[in-house]
């Protein structure tokens, strides 16, 4: 009978190291490097000891700012066992949101890569930091960032006034056994262990506190649903500082004794390469994601048979999409899980119980030990089956808060404990749950209840359309318009009357998208979800560039 977990993550890391000491538990195929449990439990009792020497202590704030290195699990291992808490931030930050995190979160060590294609870590922490160039490694004082005192490259190279590895790993060694074994003893499962910023597609981010025993649970019971035994390879492609990455991979995985293999950064053809050459039995990743690699070119190239579950989460899913992964993928329990960070993140998921239409369809049954209800906007009473409200869930799962922002916390977590998701769906006669669109995504045309999701499902049978999103563009006359952004498949044609002539009788006349834009992608989170605000401001963007003024 399953259970709630009470084990820290150090813990369930050692039990692993000494359970299956030699089985492969990480793993990069596209450079050959492999950890075993035991390897990896004692390269993270060394980091471990590294960050006590430069003064981490429990409750310290650690940011990592990476994209999927081999030591971001350590990073966060390690500060997880002598109880600091690690801050994720967004791969695709910029300057301006880089340091309103680090100043927001309380960094006191900021662990850094040399950044992505289009922005250099290094210089924005420089940026930044100008006291960086004259302080020698740990002594660091920013009048700015009074909490900052060490930043740390995950690498080799050495630069002024950051340690790297290699160091942090020497300096550790000063640090006795017995240092590190009462500094775990102090670590509580209800200890926050990982604060994650919401991915900020309305309004500033916020830092949302997830304790050990929130993300442990959740891993476990997403790990049950899909029938996860230690036997399983899960190859992760989705980005470690979204929730998706961290919980509902590494913690399924690190729940289950399973071997994890990671895609640094997100790459159809690494992702491809990895499931061939690992044989790995499933795979996650945001419906583009999919997309992605369905459309390779080198698709075929690669046997995929191995594969039998996953998760297709971070956005609604298309049905066409998920009959796409299922047939052609191999993946016969593709699920979906339904969240968000709040929620640490899952509070639905279909499961292997659920047919295949209900996996296409709807996301599943609340997970065990979580109350999911359906509540009506405006009155708080629970809607009967079959009626649209905002989906609300209590339990083990909801977040321990917004740091440092109990007035937001109390705008999501009402007074019995229930946290409003701002998602809206319905309750089905078996249970399941179906999301028919956020709130604030909802289009309002002149009075009418307009739902992106049934616009977007309809349009996917256009076969030549490969993603589409429907967004409220704005009217002066009926308050929104529908538009609808479409990317279509490599070397196809589509105009804008055969949208409209494909909706015409089939769908009601005030859904029929109004506005059609072509574009090659969707301005994106750095977790992947398409920023549909984004879209919005986009819409008349391009419109007035066709010297079209909306009505």
């Amino acid at each position: 009978m399953m259970e709630l977990q009470e084990k820290t993550l150090g813990e369930w890391l050692e039990y692993w190291a000494q359970t299956t000491p030699d089985k492969e538990y990480l793993v990069y195929s596209d450079r050959d490097l492999r950890f075993t449990w035991k390897q990896f439990n004692e390269r993270v009792d060394k980091m471990a000891k590294g960050l006590l020497s430069i003064g981490v202590r429990q409750g310290t704030h650690i940011g990592i700012w990476a994209t999927n290195v081999p030591d971001w699990l350590t990073f966060l291992f390690a500060g997880a066992k002598i109880g600091a808490v690690l801050v994720t931030v967004n791969t695709n930050y910029k300057q301006s949101e880089l340091e309103y995190l680090v100043e927001n979160a309380d960094i006191h060590t900021l662990c850094i890569t040399e950044g992505v294609f289009d922005g250099n870590y290094v210089d924005m922490v420089n940026t930044m930091l100008p006291e960086l160039k004259e302080s020698q490694r740990g002594y660091l004082h920013s009048k700015r960032f009074p909490c900052l005192k060490n930043i740390i490259y995950i690498g080799q190279e050495k630069y002024r006034g950051l340690y790297n590895t290699p160091e942090l790993l020497l300096l550790g060694e000063n640090v006795s056994d017995d240092a590190l074994i009462k500094a775990k003893q102090r670590v509580s499962c209800h200890d926050v262990v990982n604060m994650q910023y919401t991915s900020g597609t309305t309004g500033f981010p916020k830092g949302v506190m997830l304790t050990h025993h929130n993300i442990t649970n959740n891993g476990y019971f997403t790990g049950e649903g899909m029938g996860f035994t230690a036997e399983d390879k899960l190859c992760c492609c989705v980005p470690l500082f979204h929730c998706f990455g961290v919980v509902l991979a590494s913690m399924n995985v690190l729940t289950h004794g399973c071997t994890q293999v990671m895609v640094e950064k997100f790459d159809p053809l690494v992702v491809l390469a990895s499931v061939h050459k690992e044989r790995c039995t499933a795979l996650y990743g945001v419906p583009t994601m999919f997309i992605a690699e369905l459309n390779h070119p080198m698709f075929d190239m690669f046997d995929l048979t191995s594969l039998r579950t996953g998760i297709m989460a971070g956005a609604l899913c298309p049905i066409e999409l998920m009959r796409n992964v299922t047939e052609k993928m191999h993946i016969t329990y593709i699920t979906s899980v339904y969240g968000l960070t709040e929620s640490s993140p899952g509070m639905t998921h279909t499961t292997l119980a659920e047919s295949f239409e209900e996996r296409c369809t709807t996301v599943g049954k609340e997970y065990p030990f979580t109350e999911v209800k359906v509540l009506d906007p405006d009155t708080g009473e629970e809607c009967p089956v079959g009626v649209q409200g905002e989906i609300c869930c209590r339990g083990y799962l909801v977040m321990k808060g917004y740091y440092k922002n109990p007035e937001a916390t109390a705008d999501v977590i009402d007074k019995e404990g229930w946290l409003h998701s701002g998602d809206l769906g319905i309750k089905d006669e078996m249970g399941n749950y179906r999301i028919t669109g956020r709130i604030k995504d909802m289009i309002i045309r002149g009075g009418e209840n307009i739902y992106p999701r049934e616009i977007e499902e309809f349009l996917y049978h256009i076969d030549v359309i490969r993603d589409v999103q429907v967004v409220g563009v704005s009217s002066p006359k009926y308050g929104e318009e529908v538009g609808a952004f479409i990317i279509l498949k490599e070397n196809t044609q589509l105009t804008e009357e055969e949208v409209k002539e494909f909706c015409r009788g089939k769908i009601a006349r005030h859904k029929i998208p109004k506005y059609i834009f072509f574009v090659e992608h969707f301005p994106l989170t750095g977790s992947g979800k398409i920023q549909k605000f984004k879209l919005r401001e986009m819409s008349l963007e391009l419109l007035a560039e066709k010297g079209v003024t909306p009505v």
